[in-house]
């Protein structure tokens, strides 16, 4: 067992949410330790796409912290040795309903710096995407992509060796009694602890968790190799985003292509599919993904489901090869009530977690917030 050591913070998890925190507090000038329990982060953070997604998230403070996040990556990853791999976002309409949302969507406070582009338009400018049929693209400048699988990693080594933070792998928290915080390897002291875990049932807070209800979610992914020389300009997205993300979805005409889908794409909503395209530094394509709600999430891939994501993406982009070199499942704890939660059940300790499927994209904007609050 280790004997007591004492930091200004410990945060509990090593994802992107725990991270974010170590980051912002070793800003702060604060000794910071960071628990995980697994060998290494195995989790949402990085079994997604690396999308920092500025451009759809829901109006408000989490479009807010959503930019604030980007601008934050594009700072740090320099720093760290991350390569920023894509930027960029096209939204592909292909329907008037969509179109009619695009438009809406202009019309918002959130629009700025985008553009809504006339298919002969957008076809100029990136020539992967099949625009035939389109009746129009929307393009924010925003969004960039890390790949995930290598940035997590990088940026935690980042944090021990340039800010100091220091990593306890392989060990889980089992009680916090502030400032005692005990593990499976040992016991620490803390002046505060940010608890920033997947919010899994049985795990620390799990009562609060469940009173937000947060369930789990299951999502199916692939990378796809494409013909030599197929470069998308930014991540891609379609019809079925815009009324998944609430920046869209949220808005009036929303509702009337929700009721097209629903007659039309009644598949991939039962499954929660929508299109995400982005491409990694060797040419590979990330794609998906699906969404599947439950107390626990099930390790089992549908051919079916990634039959009908395959699909979506042979209707979007110009691609005359598509081979899938890997597919996996991923998962994050979701919430239909809020985006996020942060709960203080003392003066020292803050639960914190990102259920909407956004904590690449949000949570160093979040962990500035709560830093600024604590």
């Amino acid at each position: 067992m280790n004997m007591k050591q004492h930091y200004d913070v410990i945060v509990v998890g090593a994802g992107i949410v725990g991270l974010a925190h170590a980051y912002t507090a070793a800003l702060r000038g604060l000794k910071t330790l960071v628990i995980e329990r697994d060998a290494a982060c195995l989790g949402a953070s990085i079994r997604n796409f690396g999308f920092v997604t500025v451009t759809g998230q829901r109006a408000g403070a989490h479009w807010s912290r959503a930019m604030r996040s980007r601008d934050i990556w594009a700072s740090i990853a320099p720093q760290a040795g991350i390569d920023v791999v894509q930027q960029g976002l096209w939204m592909t309409a292909r329907r008037p309903a969509a179109h009619a949302v695009l438009q809406a969507f202009m019309e918002t406070d959130m629009s700025a710096g985008c553009e809504l582009l006339r298919p002969e338009i957008a076809a100029q400018r990136h020539g992967a995407l099949n625009t035939v049929g389109l009746q129009s693209v929307l393009y924010s400048p925003h969004e960039l992509r890390v790949e995930s699988r290598t940035a997590i990693p990088r940026l935690a080594a980042w944090l021990h060796e340039a800010k100091g933070v220091d990593f306890r792998f392989g060990e889980a928290v089992v009680e916090i009694d502030t400032p005692r915080v005990r593990t499976t390897r040992g016991e620490y002291a803390a002046e505060r602890v940010a608890v920033c875990t997947n919010a899994a049932p049985g795990g620390l807070f799990a009562p609060i968790w469940e009173e937000h209800g947060v369930r789990q979610c299951q999502l199916q992914m692939l990378r796809l190799r494409p013909q030599p020389g197929f470069q998308l300009q930014g991540s891609v997205m379609g019809d079925l985003s815009l009324i998944r993300y609430e920046g869209y979805a949220a808005l009036s005409p929303a509702t009337q292509l929700r009721t097209q889908l629903e007659e039309e794409e009644s598949a991939s909503l039962a499954h929660g599919i929508h299109l995400i395209v982005v491409q990694s530094a060797d040419g590979t394509l990330v794609v998906g993904d699906s969404h599947h709600y439950g107390a626990a999430v099930q390790p089992f891939a549908s051919e079916d489901v990634d039959a009908i994501i395959l699909r979506h993406l042979r209707e979007t982009l110009r691609l005359s090869e598509a081979n899938v070199v890997e597919r996996w499942v991923g998962t994050y704890p979701s919430s239909s009530a809020v985006p996020c939660i942060i709960h203080a059940p003392s003066d020292a300790v803050r639960a914190v977690t990102v259920t909407s499927g956004s904590g690449a994209s949000t949570a160093l904007g979040l962990a500035e917030e709560v830093f600024a609050a604590w």
